[in-house]
């Protein structure tokens, strides 16, 4: 059957929402970040050839005309040798007539594995957007949250996929550091931002989650996490800290569901609308006192 392929849970970007999900792993090949539960209790594997063809046939069947976007699923299918992510790609350009882009998740380790000239190949074959979760430009947070990079090679990940023309959508995590790590969090990241001046930037909150190692170290009370003021408060801190060389700048948001406020606008042109933004929701959350973390506990 063709649901064969999706016996496990499918997770995409709310922007893919339109796109046929392509699974061609299932699973993390990584699967030790702390602070996600998106993959616990999934063996990570490749699927075969004949796997992957049945979800393009059937994709073809019910919808050849319509399909313009692809999402490659699950969590890292970037971990596939360039040479097979070609012949995918091969294989969608001539079923779908009408495909304008296909994107992916793209894992640090994964994109470091690839060569600018590899990532050429595959922006031309039409892999155009990665969504990259570096979530914090420093390495003691990295280490803490066992990302498998550090901040120096986080921000060569996100250079490289710049230097070859694919689009990067990168997120980061506000609190990820705790209450303790914040400043250096924040300062960090901001520098991170900074080199690598991504297409899209999307601040996430920290959200603990059930299953989660970060959640078993909060209860264990060995971990402090962030007042909602305060995530607001490391925003700003980002924000403040970038330095745009000359030209640059890059789309910015903050409306994931774990986001107290949302917030849009082009950095660095809409920073002052932004950073006002930011201090009314600071005044405001500060009013709420007794916050309790369980209520961004899932």
């Amino acid at each position: 059957m063709f649901f064969d392929s999706y016996d496990t849970p499918v997770f995409r970007p709310p922007s893919e929402a339109r796109s046929f999900i392509l699974r061609v792993t299932r699973g993390c090949a990584h699967n030790k970040c702390t602070y996600c539960n998106m993959y616990r209790g999934v063996q990570f594997c490749v699927l075969t050839d004949e796997e992957i063809a049945r979800q393009i046939a059937m994709a073809a069947q019910y919808n050849r005309e319509g399909v313009r976007r692809v999402f490659l699923a699950d969590g890292d299918a970037l971990v596939l040798k360039t040479e097979r992510l070609l012949g995918i790609l091969e294989v969608l350009r001539k079923t779908f007539p009408n495909l304008q882009r296909v994107s992916t998740y793209a894992a640090p380790k994964d994109i470091l594995r690839k060569s600018v000239e590899e990532l050429i190949a595959l922006r031309e074959a039409g892999l155009k957007l990665f969504y990259y979760g570096m979530e914090s430009g420093d390495s003691i947070t990295l280490k803490a949250v066992n990302k498998g990079v550090d901040g120096p090679e986080s921000i060569e990940a996100g250079k490289r996929v710049i230097a070859s023309g694919i689009k990067l959508s990168m997120m980061i995590i506000l609190g990820l550091a705790g209450a303790e790590g914040t400043e250096r969090h924040a300062l960090e990241t901001a520098k991170a931002i900074s080199e690598i001046n991504p297409t899209y930037l999307s601040a996430l909150c920290l959200m603990l989650y059930r299953g989660s190692e970060l959640k078993d170290q909060f209860e264990r009370g060995e971990f402090n996490p962030m007042p909602p003021y305060g995530l607001m408060e490391e925003l700003k801190m980002i924000i403040n800290n970038i330095e745009w060389k000359d030209g640059a700048h890059c789309i910015f948001r903050s409306n994931h569901i774990s986001n107290y406020v949302p917030l849009a606008g082009t950095l660095p042109k809409d920073n002052q609308n932004i950073i006002k933004a930011l201090d009314y929701s600071i005044v405001q959350l500060k009013k709420q006192k007794n916050w309790d973390v369980y209520n961004h506990s899932y």
